[in-house]
């Protein structure tokens, strides 16, 4: 890892330079024109100063952000872009902040939006296909990470220079945390010309059948060139929607008019599924015939997304032999380095000081050695510990707590073979005894593998360079008499 990469884990701060050629941005991105704006953000076209790439970076101006409460739909808009990696999916490569501004670094759409298109006309039907075809499969993609994305229309697909759609714009999506007891989402968004009748009735919506529903409205509006359901008069428009009532132009292909019928069913539970739209003979013709391009540039810029396999907690320790096998560990670019640092901690962007739910720090300790601390320290702390693939391991209490079991996910990151970062998450119980047990119990017990906690005063050199700068201060008969046992411990 470069100098410039590490010191971005501990400052985490960015600023923009002036100079005689426009702004440059943290001396990596020259930023152009302005492509468009909002309410709380602007988009402007980029260019990386290190690789050419062209980028798009969205300025959010922290201050409205924090005025009108909208901090946790840009943290919620942030993780799930980490999470959905998919070719017809906008890539955000990189995040970073000052104390005004937060900057997402994305994938640049040189085609801009799908709706300009859409505005000129109909399309043709194999075009039409074409895109719909991506959507799903991008749609799918997310429903596939428990992401709902909950507002797509023709203005948040963009569309690439090789005229591949790009799912765009996750600030009104929501995780499947974030469903209720009963199973279903309760937060009335999107836009209405696009959203189910579930969604308008309030009454609870599954986010999946939502999301299709949106679909089936995109679909028609490309091969219509207007929308199915649309009244100057709000009101009656959603008592369209809620009985589905519209008609297909008499140029719509008699399985495009039955597909539709299926998509825009306004009974959720009878709706069909994507599994299904897949399986469509109008949906697959073609599917394989142009494959989507893709920007190897891209590829260099962000990492792919790795999934973690779950599997049950075990009751005992790890076994030694396993160790090998746990030790597949998650490498970080970039903007990894920067989420995971103490001057990407949102929250502290944002809000006073509050329950922290995970702690982190770094080790100059190979993989193995730290799993062993680990283990250590769970049989000290008599917590049962599992393992999961790619370096996650898992501790839980033997008692339940005031909040049921206590449950800590433990997840390794390598930097370079020789430096490691340990991610210590509360999964369940109580928070309080959570912070209990790390303050008492683990964080003392891991001292001897820990070179800095996350948020702390970290030593200026790493354990190697300090031994040596404290050998080079010792008086020279001290440094010979030092040398000389060292030399006879290894003869030994």
């Amino acid at each position: 890892m470069s100098s410039s990469e590490y010191s971005v884990i501990h400052i985490g701060i960015f600023s923009i330079e002036m100079d005689n050629k426009g702004s440059v941005l943290m001396e990596r991105y020259e930023l152009g024109r302005l492509l468009g704006q909002g309410t709380f953000a602007k988009v402007y076209y980029a260019r990386s100063l290190k690789t050419g790439q062209s980028v798009a970076i969205k300025v959010v101006d922290k201050e409205k952000v924090l005025r009108v409460g909208l901090v946790d739909q840009i943290k919620r808009e942030i993780s799930v872009m980490r999470l959905v990696r998919h070719p017809n999916i906008v890539q955000l490569f990189e995040v970073m902040a000052t104390k005004a501004k937060i900057y997402f670094v994305m994938e640049y759409a040189k085609g801009g939006e799908l709706f300009d298109k859409v505005a000129k006309g109909k399309l043709k039907e194999d075009v039409a296909r074409k895109y719909f075809q991506q959507l799903i499969n991008a749609v799918d993609f997310c429903h596939s990470r428990g992401v709902y994305h909950r507002d797509l229309k023709p203005e948040n697909l963009l569309l690439d220079e090789n005229e591949n759609l790009k799912v765009s714009d996750f600030g009104l999506s929501a995780f499947a945390e974030s469903k209720r007891q009963d199973g279903l989402l309760h937060t009335t968004c999107g836009t209405p010309a696009y959203v189910a009748p579930e969604v308008i009735n309030r009454k609870g919506y599954d986010g999946v059948k939502a999301d299709i529903w949106s679909c089936g409205v995109i679909l028609f509006v490309l091969l219509a060139g207007y929308l199915p359901f649309h009244d100057s008069n709000l009101m009656e428009m959603y008592r369209k929607i809620g009985k589905a009532e519209y008609k297909c132009p008499n140029w719509f292909p008699p399985e495009v008019r039955r597909l539709l019928l299926r998509i825009l069913d306004p009974n959720p539970t009878t709706r069909i599924s994507i599994s299904k739209i897949k399986e469509n003979s109008w949906f697959k013709r073609g599917l394989n015939s142009k494959p989507i391009k893709t920007d190897t540039v891209n590829k260099e810029m962000a990492s792919s997304n790795a999934d973690a396999a779950s599997s049950s907690c075990g009751n005992s320790a790890v076994a030694a032999q396993d160790k090998q096998e746990l030790v597949r560990l998650s490498n970080l670019n970039a903007f990894d380095i920067i989420s995971l640092s103490a001057g990407f901690d949102l929250s502290g962007l944002f809000e006073e000081p509050c329950l922290k739910k995970e702690a982190r720090f770094t080790s100059w300790q190979p993989a193995s050695v730290i799993i062993s601390k680990l283990e250590e320290v769970a049989k000290r702390l008599r917590l049962k510990m599992g393992k999961k693939d790619g370096g996650l391991l898992k501790f839980e209490g033997t008692k339940e707590g005031r909040k049921g079991i206590l449950s800590i996910d433990a997840e390794i990151f390598e930097f370079t073979p020789s430096f490691h970062l340990v991610e210590l998450k509360q999964s369940r119980g109580d928070t309080l005894e959570y912070q209990e047990l790390m303050k008492e119990g683990i964080r003392p017990g891991l001292q001897d593998i820990v070179w800095v906690w996350q948020g702390e005063q970290h030593p200026e050199q790493p354990p190697q360079e300090q031994h040596q700068q404290q050998l080079s201060e010792q008086p020279p008969q001290e440094q010979h008499q030092q040398q000389l046992s060292q030399d006879e411990s290894q003869q030994l």
